[in-house]
């Protein structure tokens, strides 16, 4: 990757946010495809409607022809791969959409910040002890909405450079796409793998207690 500079790296994750967000075509936003599920009453609880959705979205990232067809209608603000930006849109739509069938609201910073974090996967807890935000079983909804502005810029800073590292390695799977057939299948189970990831990591950031519950969990639950 030829550049990770702070500047270049906000255009970045500024564009798969507001992309996964809003809705690219032919997606529709994170907010719509909440709805669709939160209209759902075959689902008994939320937690089955997110895994439902981690289900289906993951579904579409291992079709490699989906996310060839949407990354040639985007164009990413820095020199990656526009199918890489376009699985990273479509992680972003869904980790917006779960954190919008929990309840949170999409325009809150803090709630942008982790729909972001969650596209780094298993990278989490790094980032989030890099940014200096203490992880463990006390870190509760209530903890999060105290972290101060200019610890959510560090961390988004954190986060872009991490995509941007990220993409070298979906760039070296790009390579064995040159091989037929069994090139589209790695491909295609990095991209499954990564978004079911991304899902749920979603789920234990913006997870929230059933209604009813007499002893609701923390927000963030990492081992």
């Amino acid at each position: 990757m030829e550049s990770t500079e702070p500047g270049t790296t906000k255009e970045l994750t500024s564009y798969i946010l507001n992309k996964g967000l809003d809705g690219v075509r032919p997606l529709s936003s994170a907010t719509y495809l909440a709805e669709q599920y939160l209209i759902d009453q075959s689902y008994s609880s939320n937690e089955q409607r997110v895994k439902a959705l981690i289900n289906w979205e993951t579904s579409k990232n291992f079709t490699t022809g989906f996310i060839t067809g949407l990354g040639g209608v985007i164009t990413m603000p820095i020199s990656i791969p526009s199918a890489v930006g376009a699985s990273w849109i479509l992680q972003a739509r869904m980790s917006g959409a779960i954190a919008r069938i929990y309840g949170h609201d999409l325009t809150d910073d803090r709630v942008r910040t982790f729909i972001l974090l969650s596209l780094a996967g298993d990278s989490t807890n790094e980032l989030l002890k890099a940014g200096g935000i203490e992880v463990g079983k006390k870190l509760t909804q209530r903890a999060i909405a105290q972290i101060p502005g200019r610890m959510l810029i560090e961390l988004n800073k954190a986060i872009g450079a991490r995509l941007a590292t990220k993409a070298c390695d979906r760039g070296f799977v790009n390579l064995t796409k040159s091989v037929p057939l069994t090139g589209g299948l790695i491909g295609g189970l990095f991209d499954a793998t990564t978004c079911r990831i991304a899902g749920r990591t979603a789920q234990k950031l913006f997870k929230t207690p059933e209604t009813g519950n007499p002893n609701p969990e923390p927000l963030f639950l990492f081992p």
